[in-house]
């Protein structure tokens, strides 16, 4: 059986500062999430939250995607700081919108190609 979530997971390990495993979810009703790492001590952390932000969440007032991106984290009092325990979700919450959908949507909208540094990095970010 393919792994729906395949073209997406090989498109976010391909986006500079994210690494690691990605884990990913299903609902019954056919919802879906991933879970992944962004190293937050490269300088383009902060920029590749930023973009993808922008698709997953705000790409349009009137279009709006049916996903969410959002930080989580174990309570920081029992684990450790950010570097080590802060995670990023994209939920999606609509059956009918697939992770290849999502594929898409980011491949259009973020830096090309989404493996070089040098689209992700703009003047206000010291390398």
């Amino acid at each position: 059986m393919k792994d729906r979530f395949a073209a997406l997971k090989d498109f976010l390990t391909k986006i500079p500062a994210i690494e690691g495993n990605i884990g990913t979810g299903n609902t019954k009703e056919g919802l879906w999430w991933l879970k992944f790492r962004i190293d937050i001590s490269k300088p383009v952390a902060w920029q590749v939250v930023q973009e993808i932000s922008f698709v997953v969440n705000n790409l349009s007032v009137s279009e709006k995607l049916p996903t969410v991106f959002f930080p989580v984290s174990p309570p920081p009092y029992l684990n450790g700081g950010p570097q080590e325990f802060l995670s990023w979700v994209i939920e999606c919450n609509h059956s009918e919108f697939s992770p290849d959908d999502l594929q898409e949507w980011l491949a259009g909208r973020l830096p090309n190609p989404v493996d070089d540094l040098n689209q992700w990095v703009g003047a206000w970010v010291d390398e």
